[in-house]
């Protein structure tokens, strides 16, 4: 590869520099009630949730019929086929926007089929459940992509001219990951220069990881304006032809799932982009950024849920089938744990995302802690429900669908689907970074009135004025902590047998509000660096959030119908139990742990302390042979979907 040009601004950026580019972009007001925030701040806010919100007849009705459509071109696919040659065959792209499948989340009004989230999350499960690459290639145009953020930021213009070629034709693309900055936005350095007219902007850089980037025709590509006279400059977003001179699609990549994901390299060089085409103000790209991914990243629970609730019908049918010792092998107690565990935690999932999605349609919440939660507790789950899919079918469940056939078995894509959902622990945000955004959310409150007492370069009269402002809020708020509806007997009576669970929610949910006080007061602006103490305390609300879904859900089910319900009662009460065993084991671990001795464990690894330990092996990354290339490079572009009207 040849040089990259970049911005010197870009090259030297402190962490704190780093953050206040990241708090730039976040939005800090809450015009909206948020549940999953009142449940990081002790309160467990069920009028936000219960009655379990429903969504309309009429979208029931256009959602059901596109559904029905779907479900049966999806029985046409051959998922395996797909697997095996590494791309999604053109007769399958053409059909999906033949079915108006690239619009579901586009408005009618430009010629889309206008879903409502709650259904378009069903739609990515049921063509997840099929094959996840068709789910990525539709999520990644829709969610992300170009009619995500210019539905929300566009101008009527942009709208007009690009939403109706999104709903039916082009496949589109989010561009912002680079060879170097992945989760750290300030040290984005692909540019984009202003010519001299102000009439265009000249787009250079390169963008890695282009999930449908090698088969797009339109992309958002977030590049770095200059700031000069005339230009305010910063991180914007431009929606970019694929067709114009000056791009190149280098290289095809190729990863350990998600076979006939279309992801690749990117390359601008001087590619003229016109003004109009730019998405908002210069400088707020990176809050379209962000403002996209709070409903968009519910598109990856989606497909955790369709991976679930393939699980649970694989896990059912081999514990059932499979005999070993004179029973099948479900009735053994170490496997009808699994069997256990993947049912009800897909239920779980399956409540956690509807929730979040009629969230997101009815408009009366802000969503971002909620999507983010579902984002980053359905990504974990479902790999450890497919981890014991895998362990529960032994041998069969390592052997490749295409070997069991050949050898005359069912195909089961046991260790495929393991695969395929690995991703999404690090797809639009890892792990790691969901429990950093959502931990700055979840003491948003606290840093809002105590902000500048624990900052270090807040002069005297800043943190004055937030020591009094500091003293009222919690004079309020900590008395609301030492009590609550979780510690009267008959509360919540109308869940029946759930009541106690959440009970349990609602003490946990104060006690957890106790121990972010108690961190914040012990370590102060050190508590930023507590990344092992944040990720528990997020994931602890993460479990009260599914606990909460699952009970609402499961009484919603029961009121819609009662033979259903009384199953979705036993499930969500075998979740319940399985999530306060870990919520319990959380908090015990917020303050025994390892996290000291493994970060200096960590620092003398990296100082060279331990390259003993790795004598005695062939490092098979080391410089030697060159290997053979997998899949086309830089000329796959003109192999694909390109010739698809």
């Amino acid at each position: 590869m040849t040089a990259v040009n970049r911005d010197t601004a870009a090259e030297h950026v402190d962490g704190r520099q780093a953050r206040a580019v990241a708090e730039a972009a976040r939005d800090t007001e809450w015009r909206k009630p948020s549940f999953g925030k009142e449940l990081y701040l002790g309160r467990l806010r069920m009028d936000l949730i219960h009655p379990y919100p429903l969504p309309s007849s009429e979208s029931v009705q256009e959602g059901e019929e596109f559904l029905a459509r779907l479900r049966d071109f999806c029985s046409t696919i051959d998922a395996h086929r797909i697997e095996r040659e590494d791309r999604i065959p053109d007769e399958v792209v053409r059909g999906l926007k033949e079915l108006g499948a690239l619009g579901m989340k586009i408005p009618r009004a430009y010629g889309g089929l206008g879903l409502s989230q709650l259904y378009y999350n069903r739609a990515l499960t049921l063509v997840g459940s099929v094959c996840p690459a068709i789910g990525a290639l539709l999520s990644a145009h829709q969610s992300i992509g170009v009619p995500q953020p210019l539905r929300m930021f566009g101008s009527e213009a942009q709208k007009r001219a690009f939403l109706p070629r999104c709903a039916t034709t082009d496949i589109s693309a989010f561009l912002l990951t680079e060879p170097d900055v992945g989760s750290d936005p300030a040290r984005l350095h692909a540019t984009a220069t202003p010519v001299e007219d102000g009439s265009a902007y000249l787009l250079d850089g390169v963008k890695l990881w282009t999930t449908n980037g090698v088969v797009a025709d339109l992309m958002v590509v977030m590049a770095r304006v200059p700031e000069t006279d005339g230009h305010r400059g910063g991180v914007s977003a431009f929606v970019v032809e694929s067709g114009s001179e000056g791009i190149t699609v280098e290289n095809r990549n190729t990863f350990m799932g998600l076979r006939g994901l279309e992801n690749g390299v990117t390359r601008f060089h001087r590619v003229r982009v016109p003004a109009e085409n730019r998405i908002g103000a210069e400088g707020k790209g990176l809050k379209i950024a962000l403002s996209t991914l709070n409903t968009g990243r519910l598109s990856l629970p989606a497909m955790c849920v369709g991976a679930g609730k393939w699980c649970t019908k694989a896990a059912r049918e081999w514990a059932r089938e499979r005999v070993q010792w004179g029973r099948p092998v479900g009735e053994h107690e170490e496997v009808a744990k699994k069997v256990a565990f993947v049912s009800a935690t897909t239920y779980a999932m399956t409540a956690m995302l509807d929730l979040a999605g009629q969230f997101a349609d009815d408009e009366r919440n802000d969503i971002r802690i909620e999507a983010a939660v579902a984002k980053l507790w359905c990504s974990e789950m479902a790999s450890q429900v497919a981890d014991e899919l895998v362990q529960l079918r032994g041998g069969r469940g390592y052997e490749t669908a295409a070997s069991l056939a050949a050898r005359g078995e069912r195909g089961v894509p046991a260790e495929q689907t393991l695969r395929d959902l690995r991703i999404n622990r690090i797809f639009e945000g890892s792990t790691e970074i969901m429990h950093l955004l959502i931990a700055r959310e979840a003491v948003d409150a606290h840093l809002s009135v105590a902000g500048d007492i624990i900052d270090p370069e807040a002069d005297a009269r800043a943190k004055a004025r937030a020591f009094a402002k500091a003293t009222g809020f919690y004079a309020t708020w900590l008395p609301t902590l030492a009590v609550g509806e979780g510690q009267r007997p008959g509360s919540f009576g109308e869940f029946g047998p759930l009541a106690g669970h959440l009970r349990y929610v609602e003490r946990a949910s104060r006690k957890l509000a106790r121990s972010t006080f108690y961190a914040m007061s012990r370590w102060q602006g050190k508590l930023e660096n507590k990344q092992g103490f944040l990720a528990r305390v997020v994931d602890i609300g993460a479990e009260l959030f599914a606990m909460s879904a699952v009970a609402v859900r499961a009484r919603s089910d029961r009121e819609q119908d009662p033979d259903r319900g009384r199953s979705a009662y036993e499930l969500a009460d075998a979740f319940c139990r399985q999530s306060r065993l870990r919520v319990d084991a959380l908090f015990t671990a917020l303050w025994d742990n390892t996290d000291d001795i493994d970060g200096k464990l960590s620092r003398r690894v990296l100082d060279d302390h331990y390259t003993w330990l790795e004598e005695g092996i062939v490092d098979p990354s080391a410089p030697g042979p060159l290997i053979a290339p997998a899949r086309p490079g830089p000329s796959a572009k003109a192999d694909v979907h390109r010739t698809i009207d």
